[in-house]
């Protein structure tokens, strides 16, 4: 392949199109843009959100509240969830994507002790709650923060 055999993807690329350029050109006069009023006009049209001189309904809403950027996100599992693993099954993020427990890595896998575990099996996660590290244990089980 070289370089003048390259082309986008079967449509990818929408095919240029000159405004303005004649009434053969089916986009001549003017230009889409209808007659007269704001809209035709050089820099026409109104701003997002402008709802017509109305109050706009993001001024009549108060703020609220805060999205912490630095957070960490944890993939939620609970001991339930573990249940239907094979005894001596080492349980890490790559298993529980693979069996479909979670969708997303996100930050990180966290275990919550909800549920109950027969199971012995190594979970190794990035954090787990403290009834969640206990109930593995008491299955025989490890509990390993990755």
């Amino acid at each position: 392949m070289k370089l003048h055999e390259l082309s986008p993807a079967e449509g990818s690329a929408k095919a240029a199109w000159r405004k303005g350029r004649g009434a053969g050109s089916g986009n001549g006069k003017t230009a889409g843009k209808g007659h007269k009023g704001q809209n035709a006009r050089s820099g026409g049209g109104v701003r997002p959100g402008f709802e017509g001189g109305q109050f706009p309904i993001y001024r009549t809403h108060p703020k609220r509240g805060f999205k912490n950027h630095f957070a960490t996100n944890y993939a939620i599992v609970n001991l339930d969830d573990l249940e239907r693993f094979v005894e001596d099954t080492v349980v890490d993020i790559d298993v529980l994507l693979a069996a479909k427990v979670i969708r997303k890595p996100m930050d990180g896998v966290k275990v919550l002790g909800k549920g109950t575990l027969t199971k012995k099996l190594t979970v190794k996660a990035a954090a787990f709650s403290a009834t969640a590290k206990e109930k593995i244990e008491a299955a025989g089980g490890k509990a390993e923060e990755v």
